[in-house]
């Protein structure tokens, strides 16, 4: 039987989470063009992973703390059912990150075709102003 070989993945940024500025931790993120990745741990390892097309909205946190050291965290909301929510703590130049996770969301979104609508309304949705996205995946999962 021919084995298949995988090509590795390749990176736009890569980061370690930070403690008072200096790289120690063993929190590391990762962002390809189409992925974002959070692998957290020394022995035991967990790998979160949140597809760029699913990120509904970015936010940048940076308290007094994580501007004396030059670092900040990005909060990263999405549709994804395993990761709705996501910090990407204590990350260098955070405002570069954040535009550069846009940027790739953007990419990804346009790559899949998905357009962004305005949902008007309060029922069935908690927030009348989300933005929703059309997944065509979504279309197979539909009770019927």
């Amino acid at each position: 039987m021919a084995r298949t070989k995988l090509e590795p993945i390749e990176y736009i940024w890569r980061d370690k989470k930070r403690i008072l500025g200096i790289p120690m931790t063993f929190t590391k993120y990762m962002l390809s063009d189409d992925r974002l990745f959070i692998e957290k741990g020394l022995l035991n390892l967990n790998t979160e992973e949140v597809l760029l097309y699913r990120i509904r909205d970015i936010q940048l946190s940076m308290s007094l703390w994580q501007r004396i050291f030059g670092v900040g965290t990005v909060c990263i909301y999405s549709s994804d059912k395993s990761s709705p929510h996501v910090d990407i703590e204590n990350v260098k130049d955070p405002r570069a990150v954040k535009e550069l996770i846009h940027r790739s969301v953007e990419t990804a979104k346009d790559k899949r075709r998905m357009r962004s609508m305005e949902v008007l309304g309060d029922e069935p949705f908690d927030n009348p102003h989300e933005e929703m996205d059309f997944d065509p995946d979504d279309l197979d999962n539909l009770d019927t």
